[in-house]
């Protein structure tokens, strides 16, 4: 019996608001979200399929920032760019994102020196090619997935 290989990862999770929002945010608190596509970016050291699956469920805890904003009945997770590697990029695809969208201060960044790790893009195009731009930019091989379909791990 083979075991199941678990990936590492660095993924951006490509969010649609459909309309301006105020949402709770854990201790950050009331944040307001204009309508937009927002990028957020994380990593998963230990699962990456697992952490994306999650972010995918409709029933979870609310624990990440991340999850509040995908809590509020305007949003919805329509895209997800991510790479298989064992390296920690979170930060630095932040960084290259943050030269093209507009960041929500504080956000998704508590356990870094990041201002942020969400940034807001008038377009869905835009924001989706941004993402693959900076995974490219530091050697990383960019997977698009938004159709449903099993996640490729190569």
């Amino acid at each position: 019996m083979s075991k199941k290989r678990i990936y590492k990862g660095s993924y951006c999770l490509i969010i649609s608001l459909t309309e301006d929002s105020v949402v709770k945010v854990g201790s950050l608190g009331n944040i307001d979200f204009k309508k937009g596509h927002y990028v957020y970016v994380g990593s998963a050291l230990n699962s990456l399929e697992s952490r994306l699956r999650r972010h995918l469920s409709q029933e979870k805890k609310l624990h990440w920032h991340v999850d509040y904003l995908l809590s509020s009945v305007n949003a919805s997770l329509v895209d997800i760019v991510y790479a298989v590697d064992d390296g920690k990029w979170e930060c630095s695809i932040a960084s290259r994102i943050s030269e093209r969208g507009v960041e929500t201060a504080r956000f998704g960044c508590s356990d870094c020196k990041c201002g942020s790790h969400l940034f807001k893009f008038e377009d869905l195009e835009t924001a989706v090619s941004c993402c693959s731009d900076s995974f490219k930019a530091l050697s990383l091989n960019p997977i698009v997935w938004s159709d449903g379909s099993n996640f490729e791990s190569e």
